[in-house]
């Protein structure tokens, strides 16, 4: 049937035949199986099931003293797939991707910090509780606040991504400015006890700069000497085929040759 192979389909009926025509000595083993459990006779293969997004949020729903937790699933919009691609394995997104897109949007430095990508034990996020931004262990980065406000959202009554949001930024910026604190005064401490630092990164970016200058410089004036240089070279001989009488001397010289001698 055209390019549909149905020989692994007929393999039990294959085995069979091959046996009463003599070319194996004994039916196999696993025909009675085979009859027992045929193989699949499905040849359309189905799309792989979209995966949903589920968002866990404390609501005081109306009539109840107490909030309750309340899961939401987000319905997916589903695009239209290539053929090269609609059996490929489906994505599968988290809540917390969407915040931490939102955060390094806004700030794109924090990618430039070094991170520590090695784990004690592979599991050291159960350690961590998030109602604190904080975590012994953990140096402070970007993915302690899109954490803490995926802990906000999923724990605090009727709150807003927005307010999360400002709530962990805040409490971010709070101790970032206590740990540039810090290494100030830890400086300035090792400095009172004689301790020397080297050049600050913004010390050699100055001294680079101004290298670049002065050679600048130096190619800018050998630049305007020899084209002041080649202007008044132009300007003289200009000057001297202008000098009055020239054109008379030279007819001169010219007749003076051509008289026979």
């Amino acid at each position: 049937m055209g390019k549909y192979n149905f020989s692994a389909i007929r393999v039990r009926q294959t085995a069979l035949q091959a046996q009463i025509a003599g070319k194996i000595p004994y039916t196999p083993v696993w025909t009675d199986i085979i009859r027992d459990i045929p193989p699949s006779q499905i040849l359309v293969r189905s799309q792989p099931q979209q995966h949903q997004l589920v968002r866990q949020r404390v609501k005081t729903v109306p009539g109840e003293s107490k909030p309750r937790t309340v899961f939401e699933v987000q319905e997916k919009r589903l695009k239209p797939k290539k053929a090269s691609r609609m059996f490929l394995p489906v994505e599968i997104k988290y809540e917390e991707d969407q915040l931490r897109k939102e955060f390094f949007q806004d700030h794109p430095w924090e990618l430039a910090r070094p991170r520590i990508l090695v784990e004690k034990t592979g599991k050291d996020f159960s350690q961590y509780d998030w109602s604190r931004i904080q975590q012994p262990g953990k140096r402070l980065d970007g993915e302690s606040v899109v954490q803490r406000q995926l802990w906000l959202l999923n724990n605090v009554p009727d709150i807003t991504k927005s307010a999360a949001y400002d709530i962990a930024r805040q409490e971010f910026y709070r101790l970032r400015l206590q740990e540039d604190i810090e290494r100030r005064v830890a400086a300035e401490e090792a400095e009172a006890t004689g301790a020397t630092f080297g050049p600050s990164a913004l010390e050699w970016g100055m001294k680079f700069e101004n290298e670049q200058f002065e050679a600048w410089k130096e190619w800018a004036k050998a630049e305007a000497q020899g084209l002041a240089n080649r202007t008044s070279a132009n300007a003289l001989a200009a000057g001297i085929s202008e000098l009055p009488g020239t054109e008379d001397n030279a007819e001169a010289e010219e007749d003076r040759i051509a008289e026979p001698a």
